[in-house]
C-alpha cells in the first residue's frame, strides 16, 4: 500500500496518475476527502487525514508499506513554521508506529544560513522525517518548470503581461531548473532504490541559469521581445503586492516565493545521477513542453487545487490557468448528488439559468446584435442533454449524468470561454460547484474578463441559491403527489 499526502496538490495529483496507471494500491489522505473522491480511479482509497490531527494520521498510515510526504503550509499565515514542524512531527511518529517502511519527501533546494522561513522550513521537515528511524528518501528541489507550477505561472505571467520589467536583484539568483516530468520519475524510482537509512538527493535540471534567463527563455519561445530595468531596491515584501497585482499569485504564496528565491538553488551534491536513471532536461525543452501542456483545456493538475481544496467553501476568484482565468464559486447543500444535478441537467431554455434572467436576456440580444445567435435557440429537450446540444449561446463539450456539465460559449467574444457545473459527494450532503473559465485574446480579451469578472460573483452565487431552491421546489411537488 503507497500513500499519499498532498495528492490534491500539483506534484501529488500527477504522481497519483501514474501509480494508478501502473496498477499499483494506493491511499490518499486528504483533508476534505469528498473533493477528491471523485477524481480517483476505482481503486485508490480516499481517507480523512489533517497531518494536524495525531490520531487521524495514524489512522491513514496504517498497514502502509510507502509513504510520499507532498504537503506544506505556504498559503497559510504567519504560523507557516510551526504548522509545518507540528504536521511533520505527526507524520513522522505515526510512520514509525505503524511500521512504515520508507517515506519519501520533496523540498527544497537552498544552500547557507540566510534563507527565507519557507526554505527554512522545508530542510527542517526534511530533518525531522529523516529522524524519525524510517527509512527516508529526501529530495531537495530547484525551481519546478511545468504547465501549472507556481514557479512557472510566475514566470509566464510575468513575461506575457509585462513588455517592460522592472527587475529587482533576485531575478539573478542562480537555479537549476527541473522539468516536472523529472520530479515525478524521481519520486517514482524512489520506491525501489535500494537504502539503507536515509539520504539527501539534489535535484535540478540540466542547465544552471537565473530566474533573469528563464524570463528570457520563455519569451524566445513565445516569441514576445521584452526590456528588463535592474533596480538595486525592490524588497520582498513590495515586490509581492505587485505580483499580486499582474500574476495569478496570492500575495501570502507571492511573498513566501519572492524571499525564496533571493537564495541560489543550484545542486551541489550529484549522487542523485548515481543513484536514479533520470537524466534531467535542459531549461529549453522544460518550457516548451510546459508551453504545449498549457494549450490544453487544463492540464492534469495545477498548483491552486490544493489551496481550492483546502477549503470547501472557498471562492476563486480570476486565478491564472495557463492564459485562461478561472473563477470558481461552491456551495455546500444537504441534498444527494442526484437530486442537486438534476435543475442543472434542465438548464437554459424555457427553465432559464436560475438567476438574473433579465442578465441573460441582455447579453443574449446583445450578442444578436454583433452577429450571434443569442437566446433564440433554446434546447433541443428540456431534459435530456447529449455532447454536442445547443443551449441557449453555449454547446455541451462534456456530460456526465449526476456529476458534470462543462459548456463552451458560442458567444461573440473576444476568446473563448467554457461554464462547468460540477456536483460531488459531501459529508453534508453534496458540494455543487460553478466555474468560468475563460481564455483571452489580446488585451481586448484581457479587458472583457475584467469587465464581466465582477458580475460572477452575483451571478454565480445567485445561480447556486436557485439551483438549491429547484430542488427543494421539486421536492414538496412530490410530497404534495
Amino acid at each position: 500500500m503507497i500513500l499519499i499526502t498532498g495528492a490534491s496538490g500539483y506534484i501529488g495529483g500527477r504522481l497519483l496518475l501514474l501509480l494508478e496507471e501502473a496498477g499499483e494500491r494506493v491511499r490518499c489522505a486528504v483533508r476534505h476527502p469528498s473533493y477528491l473522491q471523485p477524481r480517483v480511479g476505482p481503486g485508490t482509497e480516499v481517507v480523512y487525514g489533517d497531518l494536524l490531527d495525531s490520531g487521524s494520521v495514524r489512522a491513514a498510515l496504517y498497514g502502509v508499506h510507502t509513504a510520499y510526504y507532498l504537503v506544506h503550509s505556504m498559503g497559510s499565515g504567519v504560523d507557516f513554521e510551526e504548522r509545518d514542524r507540528q504536521a511533520a512531527n505527526n507524520f513522522a511518529e505515526a510512520a514509525r508506529l505503524s511500521g512504515v517502511k520508507r517515506i519519501i519527501y520533496l523540498g527544497g533546494l537552498a544552500h547557507g544560513e540566510c534563507l527565507s522561513s519557507h526554505l527554512r522550513s522545508r530542510l527542517e521537515v526534511g530533518c525531522i522525517l529523516r529522524e524519525s528511524g524510517v527509512s527516508t528518501v529526501e529530495f531537495r528541489a530547484s525551481i519546478i518548470i511545468g504547465s501549472g507550477s507556481l514557479s512557472f505561472e510566475m514566470v509566464r505571467t510575468l513575461v506575457e503581461r509585462l513588455p517592460l520589467m522592472i527587475t529587482p536583484k533576485w531575478v539573478r539568483s542562480l537555479a537549476q531548473p527541473i522539468a516536472v516530468e523529472d520530479v515525478i520519475q524521481y519520486l517514482l524510482e524512489a520506491m525501489d532504490l535500494p537504502l539503507e537509512g536515509s539520504a539527501v538527493f539534489e535535484i535540478g535540471g540540466k542547465d544552471k541559469v537565473s530566474y533573469e534567463g528563464i524570463m528570457k527563455e520563455y519569451g524566445k519561445q513565445r516569441k514576445l521581445r521584452r526590456i528588463m530595468i535592474p533596480v538595486p531596491f525592490f524588497t520582498p515584501e513590495a515586490a509581492s503586492y505587485w505580483m499580486a497585482l499582474v500574476t495569478p499569485l496570492y500575495f501570502t504564496v507571492g511573498r513566501k516565493l519572492v524571499a525564496s528565491v533571493k537564495s541560489d538553488s543550484v545542486v551541489m551534491d550529484t549522487s542523485a545521477m548515481e543513484a536514479f536513471s533520470v537524466r534531467p532536461r535542459g531549461l529549453a525543452e522544460a518550457i516548451s513542453r510546459a508551453i504545449r501542456n498549457e494549450d490544453q483545456q487544463f492540464v492534469a493538475t495545477h498548483w491552486s487545487d490544493a489551496l481550492a481544496s483546502s477549503k470547501s467553501d472557498l471562492h476563486l476568484w480570476g486565478v491564472g490557468f495557463g492564459h485562461r482565468r478561472v473563477d470558481s464559486y461552491i456551495k455546500i447543500t444537504r441534498y444527494p448528488p442526484s437530486e442537486v444535478f438534476s435543475p442543472i441537467q434542465c438548464i437554459g431554455g424555457e427553465h432559464g439559468w436560475y438567476a438574473y434572467k433579465w442578465l441573460w436576456w441582455i447579453r443574449g440580444t446583445l450578442d444578436r446584435w454583433l452577429g450571434g445567435v443569442g437566446l433564440r435557440r433554446g434546447r433541443r429537450d428540456p431534459v435530456d442533454l447529449r455532447v454536442g446540444d445547443a443551449i441557449d449561446f453555449w454547446r455541451v463539450e462534456k456530460f456526465i449524468p449526476n456529476r458534470l456539465l462543462l459548456l463552451f460559449s458560442e458567444l461573440e467574444l473576444p476568446g473563448r470561454a467554457w461554464t462547468y457545473f460540477e456536483v460531488a459527494p459531501h459529508e453534508e450532503g453534496s458540494e455543487v460547484r460553478i466555474t468560468a473559465v475563460f481564455d483571452p485574446k489580446g488585451i481586448w480579451g484581457r479587458l472583457n474578463w475584467y469587465i464581466a469578472s465582477p458580475y460572477h460573483y452575483f451571478v454565480f452565487n445567485s445561480m447556486l441559491k436557485g439551483i438549491i431552491k429547484a430542488v427543494e421546489r421539486k421536492r414538496k411537488e412530490s410530497m404534495v403527489n
